[in-house]
């Protein structure tokens, strides 16, 4: 990535993987953002003051209307979208509980949504969502086990 005459600063998103009974994973195609086209969790940019948890609520309820709690860290990553020129580092967390009916409340980031099973996601992954599945961090269906050792790894 070039470096421009501006100081150039990476800025901090949070992905919030939530499952249903069924454990399928909640997903969305982005619109109107970096990534557009691309599938991911629900999330956003952390705002500042804001902590990675408040962060998690926030843009989980201004886009889907569903409030989560009982919310762990999953994993980091560092996203370099060269083509939109932008940096961030992604905290990825699952929310344990959450209540409510998802529904798109920013269409003019969202143009569908709808839960998919962790091994047959939707495609094209958006950047951060690829980037931690290859990290072999953790597998995001709810195993336990890191991406390698799990036996519902999702394909990329």
């Amino acid at each position: 990535m070039e470096k421009s005459s501006k100081a150039q600063f990476p800025q901090v998103g949070i992905g919030v993987w939530l499952f249903n009974k069924k454990g399928q994973v909640l997903m969305m195609k982005r619109h109107g953002s970096h990534g557009a086209g691309t599938w991911a969790p629900p999330g956003g940019k952390l705002d500042f003051g804001e902590s990675f948890f408040e962060c998690a609520k926030r843009e989980v309820k201004e886009e889907t209307g569903i409030d989560i709690s009982s919310i762990d860290i999953v994993g980091v990553t560092n996203d370099i979208h060269k083509d939109e020129s932008k940096h961030f580092v992604t905290v990825n967390v699952k929310a344990k509980s959450w209540s409510g009916e998802p529904n798109i409340l920013e269409p003019e980031k969202c143009t569908e949504m709808g839960w998919s099973d962790i091994h047959k996601l939707p495609q094209p992954l958006f950047l951060p969502i690829r980037h931690i599945i290859e990290s072999n961090s953790f597998c995001a269906c709810g195993s336990g086990k890191s991406f390698k050792d799990c036996p519902n790894k999702p394909p990329l």
